[in-house]
């Protein structure tokens, strides 16, 4: 989806591996100033029965049944299994020369091979009770803890065995350097629950081929205590959901307080502050493939599936997302506007957390689904990126603050700050209220309140950030000295660069970024 539209691309080439490796998609991902593509899943997959049925496919991939074999419906030469994976390993190497990093999803958790009236292919038919997870008391039925028919049971020895080998092959073979696992908890399931010392984990951590890969969890599935943020061994990175409901409800309902945009943009300390586990362990993220584009996420207030052929029942119901008074697209330039500042908002609260931050592909440039908040099967131009209609001053500002990232070192500390203070006994990081004085206990549990001031860094540069999620203008005093204003999401192209001392107004829904000028 990501070169299908894409004009500069040969059109033999588009939506292919070496669609994503052509030096047109490498130029696009280097000004952003990303580092690292992760990509959905590449293993061999085959659509569900029903989607054949609707004249739909699984776009995203997630029915795996070949773990070692690059999908060739990817590729630009599929009727050759060479060729797929010679032109698989050059894009990843293609990649590399950029400096770009290069992550798998991996459906690890079950199989193309579905429920009890699903087709066999392979595991099914090679030892059933052996690949699946039955039900103890029935052993005709799968436990299904993935919502897709079946549940592969990663507890067994030679099922530890093919994921590391199928691991180790794509690392050694096909180059790439980390893997996102699909509703990891289940690799992490034994008989009495999810268990981060498992014996998967345990062969993981001892693999010398696999010492240095990247592992990322989605750190839930389906079954009983399936929701395990913050449980994973140390060497994981997680996606963290309470990071985009939290910034989502605060920046677009108000229906959290400051003290949960705190401890989200903190790192998430009460789900990885123990053992050795640190911020970048939180993958944070306002939007991803599996919900609402960024710009659909402040132009819906429901999701509008019905091309999916579900009747609207499929995709999450609850979205915590709004539509700024009209359904859609609108002509109204308040509207329009006001979407304009919450997705600048969303987007610098994202780049200058403590933590990972991840970004969709497409909402640098205001992709839409169209509100479809489950576009799954939907291969077509509800998925694709429309690069005609690239909004290129999001782009610009979105490569801005990557560029803001870089450059100051605050928002990379890879430490908890709440820790660390300066000789002269400032904090690392400091939260006040647009009066300027400190946060009280009371000011973090009063939730009616919107307005946040956070500061951080040394004393050679600190970096200030001014929150304002109410609806009105709120006039924010600052600490002593000169701050050059940084970003403004409310207005992008106006005072960058003006200094300003003693206050400044922030416009509602807005946030501004400065820097200590002296």
């Amino acid at each position: 989806g990501f070169s299908k539209l894409r004009g500069e691309i040969p059109a033999q080439l588009r939506g292919t591996y070496a669609g994503l490796a052509h030096p047109a998609s490498i130029s696009h991902l280097k000004s952003l100033g990303v580092t690292t593509l992760a990509l959905l899943p590449v293993h061999y997959s085959i659509p569900e029965s029903r989607l054949k049925e609707h004249g739909l496919a699984n776009y995203w991939g997630y029915n795996s049944i070949g773990f070692f074999c690059p999908d060739p419906r990817l590729s630009s030469v599929a009727t050759d299994p060479a060729a797929v994976r010679t032109e698989f390993r050059s894009m990843v190497d293609r990649l590399h020369e950029a400096g770009l990093e290069v992550v798998l999803d991996v459906v690890y958790n079950h199989s193309a091979e579905g429920d009890g009236l699903g087709p066999t292919i392979s595991f099914r038919g090679l030892d059933n009770a052996l690949y699946y997870r039955l039900v103890p008391d029935d052993r005709i039925r799968y436990e299904n803890w993935t919502g897709c028919g079946n549940t592969i049971n990663v507890a067994h020895p030679r099922v530890t065995q093919l994921i590391l080998d199928s691991m180790r092959y794509w690392v050694s073979e096909m180059g790439v350097d980390g893997f996102r696992f699909d509703l990891g908890t289940t690799l992490g399931r034994t008989t009495h629950g999810f268990d981060p010392h498992a014996a998967f984990f345990v062969a993981l951590q001892q693999d010398p081929t696999l010492a240095h890969a990247k592992l990322i969890a989605e750190p839930w599935d389906l079954g009983p205590d399936g929701y395990q943020l913050g449980h994973f061994p140390g060497r994981f990175m997680e996606w963290n959901d309470r990071f985009r409901d939290s910034v989502r409800r605060y920046w677009l309902h108000r229906s959290v307080g400051r003290g949960e945009l705190a401890r989200r943009i903190a790192g998430s300390n009460d789900r990885f502050h123990h053992g050795r586990r640190l911020p970048c362990a939180s993958v944070n993220y306002v939007t991803s493939h599996d919900g609402f584009t960024l710009t659909d996420l402040v132009s819906y207030a429901r999701r509008h599936n019905e091309a999916n052929g579900e009747a609207n029942r499929d995709g999450h119901p609850e979205n915590f997302s709004a539509n700024c008074g009209i359904e859609g697209p609108t002509d109204d330039p308040a509207i329009n506007a006001l979407r304009g500042s919450l997705k600048r908002a969303l987007m610098v609260t994202l780049l200058t957390a403590q933590g990972t931050p991840m970004l969709l592909a497409g909402d640098e440039i205001g992709r839409t689904q169209f509100g479809n908040n489950n576009a799954y099967c939907q291969d077509n131009e509800i998925s694709w990126l429309d690069w005609s209609s690239a909004d290129h001053e999001l782009l610009q500002f979105v490569s801005r603050l990557l560029t803001l990232r870089r450059t100051h070192p605050h928002f990379r500390v890879n430490r908890w700050l709440s820790e660390h203070r300066h000789a002269d006994g400032r904090g690392e990081i400091e939260w006040r209220r647009p009066d300027g004085e400190p946060m009280t206990v009371d000011n973090w549990h009063d939730e009616s309140q919107h307005g946040l001031a956070i500061v951080g860094g040394d004393r050679h540069l600190r970096m200030m950030a001014l929150c304002n999620a109410e609806t009105g203008a709120l006039e924010f005093t600052l600490p002593r000295g000169r701050w050059r204003i940084e970003i403004d999401s409310a207005r992008p192209d106006r005072d960058t660069g003006k200094i300003v001392t003693s206050t400044h107004t922030v416009e509602p829904r807005s946030v501004v970024l400065l820097s200590s000028v002296d």
